[in-house]
């Protein structure tokens, strides 16, 4: 979900807790990282060819990273935070409410498409924005941010409006899977390295503002979506949200550009494999736990409003409001489980959390009223929220060698990504008809299923991580 790292080593050593994009946003810059005009913030002038300040943590992550203590304040850092939440609000608030173009699709636009064809247009576009997220750390790391940053926007706009032309499979397959998840791919090291080299001490409260941006952006989208629909039709319903997404954009590039000049500056690209990773057990059996609880994280989510609508007789209003209730349960989710895996440990925390949501998506195949399925979505937005914060905070503290860590991450978020692509298609070919009625069995079993798994490997992460680090029961 890559870029180069540099990490506070009191955190690891005590089995704190930071997202993952909090992880990934640290690549430590030159002096010339910071303009002129907030020399006083950060307490000293820096020129072009002033003498760099060295940075004993980010000298060991990379032996050519030279910077100053981030300014952790003032106007071109707090211009970050605020393109980067409208960086989120486009490109993870836009696809986390597919669910709700999931049951659109099903209904009315492609109701001659299987429910696995259709889950395949939003698992790709999850999987391109992971994926390519990955590929582009290299891109930023050689200065290119500004062309990251215009072209992503453009592509995932662009995407949009072409979204609202779209009558068939391939164009709505073309335009929200690959054009949008190209563009989300583009934008989501830039957004994230660059609050991250702005703050330090404050930089999870910057982060955690910028995260923000999945919830508000998934409301504002899915509100949109459901009221648009009715009155003015799918086309303009969905150029209405292009032209929100525009804005955003719009608003988005200047800020992160702000102060941002000698950024560009060309460093040494981190590599993109490390052999050496696949002898390291705990690294296989991390990625065999991320690899089994993204087959069964992401089903509900594209689910929920289907299963309101075709099995509880829901309204498509209420169906949609269903995937809110999840995505705003998902917010207070990153929030309270940072805290409780500062506590307990991240892999501690990320265990219990994915075998609560293990048990709750087995839970769903006995629930048949609405306000059951109310409590559901929120509980599931919830306790699946940790499932993809919480392991990059687990990996630092399983990663010998944190020079390495920002290519190993960026390995195992790649194999993963693989299971994000393929989990709602499975889930969506085991839907099946049965007395008239939908039955979503399959899907529920699966998703159960490959979060029990995803424990079980958890445990067995856990078990070798104590016994080989003794560090204690806190990891």
């Amino acid at each position: 979900m890559l870029s180069s790292l540099s990490l506070d080593e009191k955190k690891h050593g005590e089995g704190g807790s930071t997202s993952t994009e909090e992880h990934i946003v640290s690549r430590p810059m030159s002096a010339q990282a910071y303009p002129q005009d907030d020399e006083e913030k950060h307490g000293q002038e820096i020129h072009a060819d002033a003498e760099p300040h060295l940075n004993p943590l980010s000298t060991a992550v990379t032996s050519d990273s030279l910077m100053p203590p981030p300014p952790d304040g003032g106007l071109h850092a707090w211009l970050k935070v605020f393109g980067g939440f409208f960086i989120y609000v486009n490109i993870w608030g836009f696809t986390l409410t597919y669910g709700a173009f999931q049951a659109y699709y099903r209904s009315t636009l492609l109701p001659n498409e299987t429910p696995s064809a259709i889950s395949w247009i939003g698992t790709v576009q999850a999987w391109l924005l992971i994926f390519f997220g990955v590929m582009s750390g290299p891109l930023f790391d050689l200065g290119y941010f500004r062309s990251m940053l215009i072209v992503g926007n453009f592509l995932v706009v662009f995407g949009i409006m072409m979204l609202s032309l779209s009558t068939t499979y391939w164009q709505v397959f073309l335009s929200q899977g690959l054009c949008m998840g190209l563009g989300a791919g583009l934008l989501y090291i830039p957004s994230l390295a660059l609050v991250g080299l702005w703050f330090d001490k404050k930089r999870a409260l910057a982060l955690g503002i910028v995260m923000s941006g999945i919830a508000v952006g998934g409301v504002i989208y899915i509100l949109m979506f459901d009221r648009l629909t009715k009155t003015v039709g799918f086309p303009w319903a969905i150029r209405a949200i292009g032209f929100v997404a525009l804005t955003a954009a719009a608003l988005s590039i200047p800020a992160l550009l702000s102060g941002s000049k000698m950024l560009a500056t060309r460093r040494k690209a981190r590599a993109l494999f490390d052999k050496s990773a696949l002898h390291d057990k705990l690294f296989l059996i991390f990625t065999a736990s991320t690899f089994f609880t993204f087959l069964g994280y992401i089903v509900p989510y594209f689910y929920i409003p289907t299963y309101a609508r075709e099995r509880l007789g829901t309204s498509d209003s209420l169906s949609l409001y269903m995937l809110v209730f999840s995505i705003a349960g998902s917010f207070f989710g990153r929030l309270i489980s940072g805290v409780v895996a500062h506590y307990c440990g991240a892999i501690v925390t990320w265990i219990l959390c994915t075998f609560s949501s293990g048990v709750l998506a087995l839970s769903w195949i006995s629930i048949e009223k609405e306000s059951t399925f109310i409590a559901f979505s929120i509980l599931w937005g919830f306790f699946s929220a940790a499932l993809v914060t919480v392991p990059s905070a687990a990996f630092a503290n399983i990663t010998p060698d944190l020079s390495r860590l920002g290519t190993r991450l960026g390995m195992s978020w790649s194999v993963s990504s693989i299971a994000s692509l393929i989990g709602a298609p499975i889930a969506g070919a085991l839907l099946k008809r049965k007395d008239g009625r939908t039955d979503f069995i399959g899907v529920q079993v699966w998703s159960g299923v490959c979060l029990m798994l995803g424990t079980a490997w958890l445990i067995v992460l856990y078990t070798v991580t104590v016994r080989t680090q003794k560090k204690g029961w806190r990891v």
